[in-house]
């Protein structure tokens, strides 16, 4: 039930919405004072989640920065949390925007920084058919020749909840020690590392597929953007999670 919940009451909490809602509200009200804030609150609304600098300066406070590895030997296992492919109409796998936690896990298996790969995801659409992201992922490591014996796949989960406990009964089963190399974007690396924590799961972060804070400041950082209002939306949407979860 949460599950569901979490999939349909999201758009409330997206700053496109509340500028939408506003903006809707102040076209319909008849009272012209109340019109007035409504709409002006809908511009400076607009204004502050389109900026660049200020998401910048959001995201080097929110993402969290990755740990230095040992230098010598493995780590036995790198988890890596889905979320980076998506199905097209044919039924067929692709990789999306995120597929940064791909390459990232990749790199650190093929370069024997893990001697296990652990790949986490199960379909997490509302309303979905049989496929499973880490199932049509297992079949594009085998295309780079990473071995069967060093992959493991999770693919029940939907989410980051299930990810935590669903890797854990996986890694219990296989007797790896801790601790573990967790590879996700580095805006859902602090939800996710509260959730494996709640989980007694051992992880190291490994943050990837950087969206924003890590570039420079520029003049075009302070011109109203559509891709900076759609990075607010997902990085509120992890502030969100984040409360909950740690309110559960």
């Amino acid at each position: 039930m949460f599950f569901i919940f979490s999939k349909l009451l999201v758009i409330f909490i997206y700053p496109f919405t509340w500028i939408l809602g506003f903006l809707i509200a102040g076209v319909a009200v008849k009272k012209s004072h109340l019109k007035r804030r409504l709409l002006i609150t809908a511009a400076v609304l607009a204004l502050i989640f389109s900026d660049t600098f200020l998401l910048d300066q959001f995201a080097k406070r929110w993402d969290i920065s990755p740990v230095p590895l040992k230098n010598s030997g493995s780590y036995s296992c790198v988890i890596v949390l889905g979320g980076f492919t998506g199905e097209d109409a044919n039924g067929n796998g692709y990789f999306n925007t995120a597929a940064d936690r791909f390459i990232e896990g990749l790199k650190l298996i093929a370069t024997g920084k893990a001697s296990h790969i652990l790949i986490s995801s199960g379909n997490g659409n509302l309303l979905h058919d049989k496929f499973a992201e880490a199932d049509w992922v297992k079949t594009q490591l085998k295309a780079f020749k990473v071995p069967d014996s060093c992959v493991l796949i999770e693919n029940r989960s939907r989410n980051t909840i299930e990810n935590a406990a669903f890797s854990k009964a996986v890694i219990n089963a296989r007797h790896l020690p801790p601790p573990y190399l967790l590879v996700t974007s580095a805006f859902h690396m602090r939800r996710s590392l509260g959730i494996f924590k709640k989980a007694k799961l051992d992880v190291i972060p490994y943050p990837c597929n950087y969206l924003a804070g890590n570039g420079k400041t520029s003049p075009d950082s302070f011109t109203p953007s559509a891709d900076a209002l759609d990075k607010w939306n997902i990085y509120i949407k992890e502030v969100v999670g984040t409360l909950v979860n740690y309110l559960k």
